[in-house]
């Protein structure tokens, strides 16, 4: 008897991206033939938070509340209130899973006297009062900010969550593990000159990792395309449905099977968002 398909959870899509506009029920019904059983998808600002909230009532998925860092200059201060109305409104969905994505971004220094690294460090620390408030985890924005964002958790407790797209050092993960964050691994990690992120990829535990595809964003290397292809247009869309084979390059780097590590990152997005385990089990009873 042939062994079952393997199932998946997407820890972070942003299946609410203009790039699904015209087949968005197309990609999910491709994404759970894949295997993937469900997706969370976190919200960038305010204006997206009923958007996502409804794609994730209407497939049956998981949603996340929270302005992201890139959106902060945009942002007004009145916005983290709407988050907190937000998250008390909708406090008893259990499709809401977390408080994100929120973080910080600092691949690109502001000039010198700028203000806007300091808002947006104002925002980061805001958003986990307001997480830690609603007793809820945290979905994070990590580039070139692991340290800061450290430093904020634990100033700030919340109750574990993600940090979304890690590609920080082996210290840093472990900073992140014992405040109990599992961390997502995704299209990055399939490149074989990611030479750090891939030995970290096969040497943490297995209860630190989660896998995510960021689709339509992070395309896995089969996907990649030049800066002259991007170009002209000649982009292949990253989507849901290219998490097995995703999970399978870690299944390799780590030398364990595909259903082992399907298993075990599942897992650790139920333990890290523990909504997640509810809602399956609802789902599975249904």
């Amino acid at each position: 008897m042939p062994d079952p398909q393997p199932r998946w959870i997407d820890s972070h899509c942003h299946l609410d991206a203009a790039e699904f506009a015209p087949d968005r029920d197309t990609v999910v019904a491709r994404a759970r033939a894949a295997g993937v059983d469900t997706m969370v998808l976190p919200a960038v600002d305010v204006a997206s938070f009923e958007a996502v909230r409804a794609l994730a009532h209407r497939h049956g998925l998981a949603y996340a509340l929270g302005i992201h860092p890139l959106y902060v200059p945009r942002a007004a201060d009145a916005d983290l209130d709407r988050l907190r109305d937000a998250l008390r409104r909708w406090r008893d969905d259990p499709r809401l899973v977390a408080v994100g994505e929120v973080g910080l971004d600092h691949f690109v220094p502001p000039p010198a006297g700028d203000p806007r690294r300091e808002r947006e460090t104002r925002f980061y620390v805001e958003q986990l009062r307001i997480a830690r408030d609603a007793a809820l985890p945290v979905i994070l924005h990590v580039r070139r900010s692991a340290d800061a964002l450290l430093a904020g958790l634990r100033r700030i407790g919340v109750r574990g969550g993600i940090a979304h797209a890690f590609n920080g050092s082996a210290q840093q993960a472990r900073g992140f593990v014992e405040l109990g964050f599992a961390l997502g691994f995704g299209g990055a990690m399939t490149f074989e000159r990611a030479l750090r992120l891939r030995e970290l990829a096969a040497t943490l535990p297995d209860d630190a990792l989660v896998l995510e595809t960021d689709a339509p964003d992070i395309a896995p290397q089969w996907l990649y395309r030049t800066a002259a292809e991007r170009a002209t247009g000649a982009v292949a869309r990253n989507e849901p449905a290219e998490l097995p084979r995703i999970g399978a390059a870690l299944a390799a780097l780590r030398d364990c099977s595909v259903a082992h590590t399907a298993a075990v990152t599942a897992a650790n997005v139920r333990r890290v968002l523990p909504r997640m385990a509810a809602l399956q089990a609802a789902g599975a009873a249904a």
